[in-house]
């Protein structure tokens, strides 16, 4: 079975939610079963997340019957949702009762506050290794879809599980929504070792997501750079937690500062902090900080996880030898996705990547073999014909500050977005010495809130056209 699911402890907790669900492994294969027999092999369904038991054991049903899940938020704008619907034409919707509502569609099964909505689209051809499609970034606005084939899955589920040391007696905190691959990627490696999983729909920063965790023993947490600066507002370095004894990261850098706290604490606790990094493309994490190195590691992402391998290239495309180096991170490895797709006749393309991925993304290699990401390609200016980085002008800013800050802008000019009054002539002043260019190159813009998508990430286009247009 998918996970080996039917191979864990029957009678121990698999699931649990903040509705009051609570879910043995043998209970759970009773309904990926019910649910999964309920859809045609090879069909689409759009899954309507949320951290729910219900949302779980339909993407397990589906995964283990041979349908392929399109993962969305629940709460996916009406719009939008209706403009997928119209592109990929669904054979079936599984969503939570409050939402199946706006649609119009023959309910053919309820189950666990869920209900499976049959829409009367034919089916049509899809490739016979594709699994699951995850939209990019956690956005639910575009159509482009990653494709994950047989097998990228429960790759990385085993091996992230063996990177970080997970075994049947933890209790993760899963916050980060199963739509978001991070968020999956946190379920399915704890699933894969019989552990107990805890779903939430709460809010990070109610008093209700604190009395859940400290009630149901969380033992594991894992956060993009977001969670962790409310985490820090909240002073939760200073809560009572005796039962968490992990904290991850993914989805984003840190800055240095807040790496450095977080290895700090974890130190003086006799807890671990975990820096990871990975994509869509490769099904979550590539690549992960042994926490004995978070101390001397400031920054770095470590080493490729089992069974992959992390190698850098120049501009000409050439692997890059030398042990000390920098260029565009790129990796090799059975997590690697098939490609993307912004229409349904793409979900019948073979695999594109040929398990490849290049990252986009900068970075370092330094003489213990970590790397260090350094920026994006794709996130530079040329100022007066000097390259800027826009990654790095944010860290400099959020590190010398301690304020939120985003970068966007032209060759022309940098716009730089904060939300405090009292540090814009700071800023201004502070970004123009770091460049050494001009002040007129760069404006700064305070705003009432970093707009940022449901995972997290800066929404850099959404805030250029409100605020610059």
């Amino acid at each position: 079975m998918f996970l080996n699911i039917d191979e864990q402890q029957q009678d121990k907790l698999a699931l649990i939610d903040n509705e009051d669900n609570r879910v043995t492994y043998g209970e759970l294969v009773g309904l990926i079963n019910a649910v999964g027999s309920k859809v045609e092999p090879r069909s689409l369904v759009f899954l309507l997340c949320k951290n729910t038991v219900g949302s779980m054991v339909g993407y397990l049903g589906f995964v283990e019957h041979e349908a392929v899940p399109v993962t969305l938020n629940a709460k996916i704008d009406n719009d939008l949702l209706t403009n997928l619907l119209k592109i990929y034409t669904p054979a079936y919707v599984w969503a939570p009762f409050e939402e199946a509502v706006r649609l119009e569609y023959e309910k053919i099964y309820e189950c666990c506050g869920y209900a499976l909505l049959k829409t009367g689209n034919e089916l049509y051809p899809l490739n016979e290794k594709l699994q699951l499609c995850m939209t990019t970034s956690g956005t639910t606005g575009s159509p482009k879809l990653v494709r994950y084939k047989k097998g990228n899955l429960e790759a990385n589920a085993k091996n992230v599980a063996i990177a970080f040391g997970w075994t049947k007696d933890e209790r993760p905190i899963c916050d980060l929504g199963m739509q978001y691959t991070m968020g999956l990627n946190v379920i399915n490696t704890h699933l894969y070792v019989g552990a107990t999983v805890l779903l939430t729909t709460y809010n990070l920063m109610s008093g209700e997501f604190w009395d859940y965790i400290k009630k149901e023993r969380g033992t594991n947490f894992t956060g993009v750079p977001f969670s962790y600066d409310i985490l820090y507002r909240l002073h939760f370095d200073r809560m009572d937690l005796p039962d968490l004894h992990t904290l991850s990261q993914g989805g984003g850098k840190l800055t240095d500062a807040r790496f450095t706290q977080l290895a700090e604490y974890a130190r003086k606790t006799g807890k671990r902090f975990i820096a990871s990094f990975g994509t869509t493309e490769t099904s979550a994490r590539m690549a992960c900080l042994p926490a004995e190195l978070s101390i001397t590691k400031i920054g770095s992402i470590g080493r490729a996880i089992p069974e992959g391998e992390l190698f850098l290239i120049d501009e000409d495309g050439k692997e890059i030898v030398d042990p000390v180096a920098e260029g565009e991170m790129c990796y090799k490895g059975p997590n690697v996705t098939m490609g993307y797709a912004v229409c349904k006749e793409d979900l019948l393309k073979d695999d594109e990547f040929n398990g490849e991925y290049h990252t986009g993304d900068l970075a370092r290699r330094d003489e213990d073999g970590c790397y260090y990401v350094t920026g994006r390609l794709s996130r530079f200016l040329k100022l007066l014909s000097f390259r800027v980085s826009l990654d790095q002008s944010e860290r400099l800013i959020q590190q010398e500050f301690n304020i939120e800050c985003a970068c966007s802008g032209t060759d022309q000019r940098m716009n730089i977005y904060i939300t405090d009054e009292s540090k814009k002539a700071q800023v201004l002043e502070f970004i123009a010495e770091k460049t050494n260019l001009y002040k007129t190159l760069f404006k700064v813009l305070v705003v009432p809130e970093i707009l940022r998508n449901e995972s997290g990430k800066i929404r850099y286009m959404k805030m250029d056209a409100m605020y610059v247009g």
